[in-house]
């Protein structure tokens, strides 16, 4: 500790903030008495705020104090760096979209809609940037639907599109037809739904664009109640997220498991019996039994004789504590309490 924290003392004397960003985890992490750690957090404030690019630390400084029951002092020093930058219009913009971003993240959808807000008049009378109009005005939607308003943010969210197809930016256009293909979902709106989600399948597109593409679909028909169509959806997503990145895939696999577990609270087990194989024939390592024995658990569930000792079998293959513990948890048995009146 006495090398990180003679770097650390230098670091913060000479306002590095690039090399407190890196000793930030080792050094941050290594206090354990609380006061010490408001006392240093409150040192690194004074020299973040005058950082040139200070988010990706004020980004680290508000997770700590989030850890702390303190996510108000994190969002303290975003504001701060807002205030500091109200001089120079970029500047400011910059500082502003970074504070609504930590309202959102920090589950402030009307905090966040109100700083988007005072963005987007930024945007529209100085800055005059048609792109960054759009991307704030897809912002304003999305927390708007988080907050219930659905038609509000299917209302911001075309206005973004129109601006994304006149200015073919390809990219942005797609993920806010995701984004008004979920919105349509959320209303019941299958239809709109599926022809927006068909429209972004029908175009060259991004891996990660397609997963979520998928994901809506799934969504969709869920909705439906059209299981099989969602397994394969769903597959359809798993297979494109292998060449994403670790953590889309574990959004899909997530959402996967999600799914699985809801059809068994409702007693829907044939289907899912009838679609474990598709993905157990996805894996080559022991994921390959946790498939295969959540559709013996089915069968089992489902009063099919010889399923459980099939189960076990398959259990007993798998090495995964994780894939493990998600099996446990279903083999339960449900309680259920009724009144005798």
């Amino acid at each position: 500790m006495g090398d990180i924290k003679a770097e650390w003392e230098n670091a913060l004397t000479a306002k590095d903030c690039e090399r407190l960003l890196e000793l930030f985890d080792d050094y941050i992490e290594a206090i354990e008495d609380e006061e010490v750690l408001r006392r240093e957090l409150g040192r690194l404030e004074g020299v973040v705020v005058d950082c040139d690019d200070p988010y990706e630390l004020v980004h680290e400084i508000a997770h700590v104090y989030a850890h702390l029951d303190d996510t108000d002092a994190g969002i303290w020093l975003y504001r701060r760096i807002a205030e500091r930058r109200k001089d120079d219009p970029e500047e400011y913009a910059t500082a502003l979209y970074y504070l609504a971003d930590a309202y959102e993240h920090f589950g402030m959808p009307e905090k966040a809609i109100e700083t988007y807000e005072e963005l987007l008049k930024l945007e529209e009378e100085v800055l005059k940037n048609e792109r960054e109009i759009a991307l704030t005005l897809a912002n304003i939607a999305v927390n708007y639907d988080e907050i219930g308003e659905t038609e509000k943010a299917i209302k911001l969210m075309e206005r973004a599109r129109e601006i994304f197809e006149r200015l073919n930016d390809e990219k942005n256009h797609m993920i806010s037809l995701l984004d008004l293909a979920h919105f349509r979902y959320e209303l019941g709106d299958y239809d709109a739904a599926e022809a927006l989600i068909g429209e972004v399948l029908r175009k060259p597109r991004e891996d990660e664009i397609e997963v979520n593409a998928r994901l809506v679909e799934a969504e969709i028909f869920a909705g439906r109640e059209e299981y099989g169509k969602t397994f394969r959806a769903i597959r359809d997503a798993l297979l494109k997220a292998v060449d994403t990145s670790d953590e889309i895939f574990g959004l899909v696999f997530d959402t996967l498991v999600d799914f699985i577990e809801g059809l068994f609270n409702e007693g829907s087990y044939g289907v899912v019996a009838e679609n474990m194989e598709a993905f157990a024939e996805l894996f080559e390592d022991d994921t390959v039994y946790f498939f295969r024995a959540i559709g013996e658990l089915a069968r089992w569930k489902a009063g099919e004789e010889g399923a459980k000792e099939r189960f076990d079998e398959l259990y007993s293959r798998v090495e995964n504590e994780e894939l493990k513990a998600i099996l446990d948890e279903w083999k339960r048995p449900k309680l259920s309490l009724s009144l005798g009146l």
